[in-house]
């Protein structure tokens, strides 16, 4: 159980020393609730650059500091961290110093959290839109751009429903939850955590903080770890369900594992938008959490129909002379990639960015019959195209100027697309890389695909 904490713990923040690593997304929420409580903050952030944040830490900085608030992305052995950590300072997480909070303001407020390395957000919306439909206050928060911290000041909400990165989990040890997902593990973020192992220790961290574990039968990274867990499991499945399942029977997701009887039918198919498997998938694990907090089917169901794919997944944003354009600019890992080159029959793939170290043997073997051509872009673009020559020598492959950014780099990808494309065709982007060698961010990406296709093809 997380997290048991002194009724003081918020008053005694008021004239507090405290150290908030990274002034990002995150750390300007944190930052806003620490100075709202009285303490004295030191802002750190080697990227970030403003009047009151530091690069460095110096001995003055860490007198009288007793805690420190860590936002994701900071590596345990950061230099930095190495610190303050040597001067016996306590440092937290985010979602740590959010339950701390929690268990003073709002002790009945009941947590309930999915992790994945693809599909996160959109599973994360899709349980909000059933337990909203379900007459439940929730509130989706965590790692899509409502932090745990704001959700728990401001929403008033009875379920707090979390999505969690591998750098959040890395860091969190009080938090606990009545039920968890894993969605799917693959590589990403390898460059961060040293190796795979690490990575799939880090998701799996989550079961840890939970009463109940929901896994994706269907990643046999999981179908694998799921054996080894102290910890109840219910499988989801797009196989027929066996008892404590959830799964597929013809066109309908059938529930047997939160039930009293043998089986209750959840949704079918058609309620999701696109149907395709890891988009099923999504929703399996969501309404599995749903079902968990006494969500009813029919409001499952509901929640689906009314659900909408967010921007940058798998999102149509033009067709022009029979040619369609798809956005799916949020697949930064070859795994994300993977199920959207296999959501359509064949594509013009758009693919380049930075790999973050992670192999793309495997996306070429299991795509090599859904590439058209391939439009390679961004700092590791060859690490792409040795991996599809391996797999299919003979597939057309357009390199790009590695050395262009923003709008130069779908312009001249606009202009391949121009002399292949014919009426019939798809072009996808789905990068399968991080972004931030040529980009803003995975947003700014997809804008500028979306810009640069209709400015080429005549809207």
């Amino acid at each position: 159980m997380g997290g048991c904490v002194s009724q003081s713990f918020i008053d005694s923040l008021s004239g507090a020393r405290c150290i908030l690593f990274g002034a990002g997304i995150t750390g300007a929420p944190t930052l806003k609730f620490l100075k709202s409580r009285g303490a004295i903050v030191i802002s750190v952030d080697e990227k970030v650059i403003g009047p009151e944040i530091k690069s460095e830490l110096k001995a003055e900085d860490l007198v009288g500091v007793k805690l420190a608030v860590v936002s994701p992305g900071w590596r345990v052995d950061h230099p930095l961290i190495k610190v303050a950590l040597r001067a016996g300072i306590e440092i937290i997480s985010e979602i740590d110093l959010a339950w701390r909070v929690k268990e003073q303001i709002a002790p009945n407020q009941r947590w309930i959290a999915l992790t994945g390395t693809n599909g996160k957000t959109t599973a994360i919306q899709m349980l909000e839109s059933m337990l909203i439909q379900s007459g439940i206050k929730a509130k989706a928060c965590g790692n899509l751009g409502y932090t745990a911290i704001e959700a728990v000041v401001e929403s008033g909400s009875d379920i707090l429903a979390l999505e969690l990165s591998s750098f959040q989990l890395e860091w969190s040890k009080l938090a606990h939850f009545e039920s968890v997902a894993i969605l799917n593990v693959a590589q990403d973020h390898i460059d961060w955590h040293g190796s795979f192992e690490n990575y799939l220790a880090a998701k799996l961290k989550i079961a840890d903080l939970a009463d109940l574990v929901i896994l994706n039968r269907d990643d046999q990274y999981l179908a694998e770890s799921g054996k080894k867990l102290s910890k109840k499991v219910i499988w989801i499945s797009l196989q027929v369900p066996g008892k404590n399942e959830i799964g597929l029977v013809e066109n309908i997701i059938v529930d047997r594992a939160f039930i009293n009887g043998d089986a209750e039918a959840l949704f079918e198919l058609g309620d999701v938008t696109p149907s395709v498997g890891h988009n099923v998938s999504n929703a399996m694990a969501a309404a599995a959490l749903a079902r968990s907090i006494g969500a009813s089917s029919s409001a499952i169901a509901q929640g689906l129909r009314s659900f909408k794919l967010d921007h940058h997944r798998l999102e149509v944003v033009l067709t022009s002379g029979g040619i369609t354009f798809i956005d799916d600019s949020k697949a930064t890992n070859p795994h994300a990639a993977i199920a959207a080159i296999q959501s359509q029959l064949e594509s013009i793939w758009i693919a380049g960015g930075l790999a973050k170290g992670a192999a793309m043997d495997e996306l070429a073997r299991r795509c090599k019959g859904r590439i058209k051509a391939a439009i390679l872009i961004g700092s590791d673009a060859t690490i792409i195209q040795s991996a599809l020559l391996k797999e299919s020598p003979n597939l057309a492959i357009y390199m790009t100027d590695s050395n262009l950014t923003g709008i130069d780099v779908m312009a001249q990808v606009m202009g391949i697309v121009k002399n292949i494309a014919v009426s019939g065709d798809v072009v996808l982007l789905a990068p399968a890389c991080a972004s931030m060698d040529q980009f803003k961010n995975y947003a700014d990406r997809g804008d500028i695909f979306t810009q640069a296709a209709k400015e080429a093809f005549g809207e």
